[in-house]
C-alpha cells in the first residue's frame, strides 16, 4: 500500500556571495560557491564563535590569493623552496567530487 502526502520543505534555491552580494548560480550548473568556515573551541580566543562565509568564485580566488601573498610574505627568508601554485587545493578533475583523482 502506497501512502503518499504533500509536505512543505525548505530548499536553498540561491546562495549570494558575502563580499560582492551576487548570485553564486550558474545558469545549468547550479549554485557554484566556495565556503569559508571556522568554528572554535574551548581555549580558543572566540570559544563558542561559528563563522561560514559564502564566496563566488571570482571572490574566493582573491581571497586565496591574498592568503597566498600572506603565507609566501611570512616564509619570504625561509630556506624552504615555496612552490604555492597548489596552495590550498586538495583535488583537481574531480568533476563530481568522488575524490577520485589525484592533485596536479
Amino acid at each position: 500500500m502506497k501512502i503518499t502526502a504533500m509536505e512543505q520543505t525548505e530548499l536553498v534555491s540561491d546562495v549570494l556571495c558575502d563580499v560582492c552580494g551576487d548570485s553564486t548560480r550558474v545558469e545549468g550548473y547550479g549554485l557554484q560557491f566556495g565556503t569559508f568556515r571556522a568554528s572554535w573551541g574551548y581555549g580558543s580566543a572566540h570559544d563558542g564563535e561559528r563563522y561560514e562565509v559564502h564566496l563566488c568564485e571570482p571572490c574566493f580566488f582573491r581571497t586565496l590569493s591574498g592568503l597566498r601573498r600572506e603565507r609566501m610574505v611570512n616564509f619570504m627568508f625561509s630556506d624552504e623552496d615555496q612552490d604555492l601554485s597548489d596552495f590550498g587545493r586538495v583535488a583537481r578533475d574531480d568533476f563530481f567530487n568522488d575524490g577520485d583523482s589525484a592533485t596536479s
